[in-house]
């Protein structure tokens, strides 16, 4: 195909604002921008000189340009973020974030709960946040719960407690389920609650003073001492988060850039305390200034979702042009305006160091594991006589308890490290308990039957926890399907089964190796077949927790809720009920000779 003919394309160029989109000779998506005028835009992609070698490699590829003019460049930017949301070209800059961001929800009711919360705001109650992680929540709701007693448990369990829980023998909660607090007290600690994640810590330290001082004054002096207690415990926090003298809904964004990478770190600061704070590596595919990432970021973060809670300022670390279209794209999609602060003073001043030192520190650590990586990448290559380093290897796992809720792990590592969206896991099925090797050939067999037809990708070293049979099933089920040669690793745990002492097996059994236990290699080898390991066990875990929460009740036609309820309560348990005898169980309440034929078939069938 010929060269793109940028000079005949940019003489019919508009010079309105809008759109355009970067492919190559594949008809491959590669770049999506905006413009305030287009051709001036476009033109200084295909200057003769001046230009940074990852541009240049992106104008190297160009086969065809299309453009959208729109009205005005608020709308440009509303369509530039629709499109890289929607086909995330490679040479853009890339946030990667989670779907949503949770939430402290208190429910309704006398008793009401704390607890996380995800996604659509449907249930009655009220709604903080929302907060960076799922960490900085329960680091909330732990002070919370040591200071106040507001219950956290589910609502299932609230309902049927006997007894009071561990809990309340702790000092975590007044056992509101068994009636040992009254509504009224409650409802004081759930108000004191409400105030602490409202942001009014000193308005709640100062009440609590004054509710000090009366109970000493009226001699309850076992009282003063608990909110002496929880005075204390609120000071801690604001001491901690050294911000004192902030109000308001702030989020800090600091982003840094170097030649390996950009990081931007996030913090949330509510009702002037801080939440909690975040890191992002956005995928920089072309070499961008501190304000261009910046930029990119804030339109994909706060354009990117509309449940997303937008606060009243921005602080940033670098002012950029586009900031006004931002805002004004803000108002028009959202209805909402804020301000982008970059020269500050005070406690937002120390907001923004922080902000930007925690950026440095994160993609500085980042950028040295890639490094370390790297390096045990080129010692596996060198390990195992390969011409280049790989750059995927994927790592199979088998995990059960004594062959219940078997699950085969897949994990993928690439030269930057896990690649945890190409994770995948397998339930496995008819096989027969215990059995590994068969777990394994089915695993294989699913995963690589696809690779066989040529969809998905190959790994360049294939890693089999296990030992000579392991890999002897790996190796099967690759000539059964036909895929092309892969190198085949086999890691077993030695006879000592201590870490540094793995026996390898490098495509058969016959080639047996061992590495020194200071090898970057095998560190690598370690490190891939533990996070298989890890992953494995968190899926058999999830299926078995599954498995033993459902109860085999469930499948019996005839057993509603209430008679299953009925028939456990009768029984003691389901434990108690697989040990019981047919007769046994037709002499319970409501429960006929025929239902219990088909209870006692579903509880002892295979």
């Amino acid at each position: 195909m010929s060269a793109f003919d940028s000079s005949a394309f940019l003489a019919s160029c508009s010079v309105r604002p809008g759109v355009y989109r970067m492919f190559d000779a594949e008809a491959k998506l590669l770049y999506v921008g905006k413009a305030k005028n287009l051709k001036k835009r476009l033109s200084s992609y295909f200057r003769k000189t001046g230009q940074a070698p990852k541009t240049a490699a992106l104008v190297a590829r160009i086969a065809q340009i299309e453009i959208t003019i729109t009205a005005n460049e608020t709308e440009a930017l509303l369509l530039e973020q629709t499109l890289i949301k929607q086909w995330r070209p490679p040479y853009n800059i890339l946030l990667r974030d989670d779907k949503s961001y949770p939430y402290v929800f208190l429910s309704s009711g006398d008793f009401p709960r704390l607890s996380i919360h995800r996604g659509a705001k449907k249930e009655l109650g009220r709604y903080f946040g929302p907060y960076p992680s799922a960490g900085a929540i329960r680091e909330s709701l732990g002070l919370l719960q040591k200071a106040f007693f507001v219950r956290q448990c589910e609502d299932s369990f609230y309902r049927n407690r006997t007894r009071p829980c561990l809990q309340y023998q702790i000092k975590r909660c007044k056992a509101p389920c068994v009636g040992l607090v009254d509504a009224e007290e409650y409802a004081q600690d759930v108000r004191h609650s409400v105030m602490f994640l409202e942001g009014r810590s000193n308005a709640l330290a100062e009440e609590l003073s004054s509710s000090m001082e009366a109970a000493a004054m009226a001699l309850d002096f076992e009282r003063a001492a608990e909110i002496r207690d929880q005075i204390a415990l609120l000071r801690r926090v604001q001491d901690q988060q050294s911000m004192e003298g902030g109000s308001g809904n702030v989020d800090i964004v600091a982003a840094v850039v170097s030649p390996g990478g950009a990081c931007v770190h996030l913090i949330s600061v509510r009702g002037g305390r801080v939440l909690g704070s975040k890191n992002f590596f956005p995928q920089v595919a072309i070499e961008e200034s501190v304000s261009d990432v910046l930029q990119a970021f804030l339109e994909q973060y706060y354009l990117g979702s509309m449940e997303r809670e937008l606060p009243a300022e921005l602080i940033v670390n670098s002012s950029h042009e586009g900031f006004a279209t931002l805002i004004s794209a803000l108002i028009e999609l959202r209805g909402e305006e804020l301000v982008i602060s970059h020269r500050v003073r005070g406690t937002r001043a120390r907001w923004q160091q922080l902000a930007l030192t925690n950026a440095e520190q994160a993609l500085g650590a980042r950028l040295a594991s890639r490094q370390h990586l790297a390096a045990r990448f080129q010692a596996l290559a060198e390990s195992l006589q390969l011409d280049e380093p790989p750059t995927r290897l994927e790592c199979f796992d088998i995990s059960h308890s004594s062959g219940e809720a078997t699950v085969a792990s897949c994990v993928v590592f690439g030269p930057e490290g896990p690649l945890k969206s190409d994770y995948r896991r397998y339930n496995i099925e008819g096989v027969t308990a215990g059995d590994d090797y068969a777990a394994m050939h089915q695993a294989l067999s699913r995963r690589f039957k696809k690779a066989a037809e040529g969809v998905g990708k190959l790994p360049d070293v294939l890693l089999v926890d296990g030992g000579k049979g392991q890999l002897n099933m790996a190796r099967e089920v690759l000539q059964e399907l036909a895929v092309p040669d892969l190198i085949l690793l086999g890691v077993a745990k030695g006879v000592t089964r201590k870490p540094g002492l793995e026996t390898l097996y490098l495509n058969d059994a016959e080639h047996e190796f061992t590495l020194p236990g200071d090898s970057p290699a095998l560190h690598l080898i370690q490190q891939v077949r533990d996070e298989a390991h890890r992953f494995a066990i968190t899926g058999h875990r999830a299926r078995r927790g599954k498995a033993r929460t459902t109860s085999t009740l469930e499948d019996v036609p005839g057993i509603g809720p209430k008679r299953r309820r009925e028939l456990l309560k009768h029984f003691g348990g389901l434990q108690e009920l697989n040990r019981a005898s047919l007769p046994e169980i037709a002499k319970a309440p409501g429960i006929s000779k025929k239902l219990a034929e088909l209870i006692y078939a579903t509880l002892h069938s295979e």
